[in-house]
């Protein structure tokens, strides 16, 4: 009989360890995990600024200007209301955007390079376009470029006025200038003029364009590349220029003409 007590006590202590192990292992499996308390870095106005600008122009060259400011602020990680305390709309936020990612980045050292008459202008153009061209082919540069062409952002007609004043009438007036034509402010620029200018910079462009929108890649060598374009941009424009010049002199009035030809008889 003493044997049986000793018995049963061992199985009822036997019996409650296993009790307590099995709520031990409960409380193991429905134990939460311990939270993960991630400090916030407060940064200044102009950081915080910046930490928008950079996101946003990586977020719309990859989604789009269709993207909306929601996501957007859920890919930064700041509440909407954040978003807009720097930026109160989304036009505001683009216009931003072109400022720094196009107007920006315009260099004047091109201006003085195109405007440098004691150079070839060959030369000049080939220095010009090989910089220039690595704006172009900028990632986010182009894809921002081209969506906004095509959801109406504005930020490509804006550019491409910038690219006409600055590098386009730009062009044209050291050419006119190097073939004996009028200047740009005696007389604007002709069509033919126009569609050459547009047919280079098209040229330029559409190399990122095929790395960066069609995923093709493009030329192994883009500064080899944009040297031949510059060189056959430069010979088509010879033979524009010589062919304007015969159309402007056929163009003037017959009185005109008659007072070229005698200055140039009494010289």
């Amino acid at each position: 009989m003493l044997m049986a007590r000793k018995q049963m006590t061992k199985a009822v202590a036997a019996r409650g360890k296993r009790e307590a192990a099995k709520k031990t292992a409960r409380a193991k499996r429905t134990k939460k995990p311990r939270r993960t308390v991630v400090k916030r870095v407060r940064l200044s106005a102009e950081a915080r600024s910046d930490q928008i600008l950079r996101g946003a122009i990586r977020f719309f060259a990859d989604r789009g200007f269709r993207g909306q400011t929601r996501d957007l602020a859920r890919q930064l990680g700041i509440s909407t209301g954040l978003l807009f305390r720097y930026f109160p709309t989304k036009d505001a936020l683009i216009d931003r955007i072109y400022d720094t990612l196009f107007e920006g980045r315009w260099n004047p050292e091109w201006d003085e390079i195109l405007g440098n008459r004691s150079r070839d202008l060959l030369e000049r153009l080939t220095e010009f376009y090989r910089g220039y061209a690595k704006m172009l082919h900028d990632y986010e540069w182009g894809r921002i470029y081209l969506y906004s062409g095509l959801e109406g952002a504005g930020i490509a007609q804006r550019f491409a006025r910038l690219a006409t004043d600055r590098a386009y009438a730009r062009v044209v007036g050291e050419l006119r200038h190097q073939y004996g034509r009028p200047d740009i402010a005696t007389l604007p620029m002709r069509e033919p003029e126009i569609e050459l200018m547009w047919s280079l910079h098209g040229s330029i462009f559409y190399i990122g364009m095929r790395k960066w929108v069609y995923n093709v890649g493009g030329p192994s060598d883009v500064p080899g590349t944009v040297n031949q374009i510059v060189e056959r941009f430069h010979h088509n424009a010879r033979d524009l220029m010589l062919q304007l010049a015969k159309d402007d002199a056929v163009a003037k009035p017959p009185a005109a003409r008659r007072k070229v030809s005698l200055s140039k008889a009494s010289s």
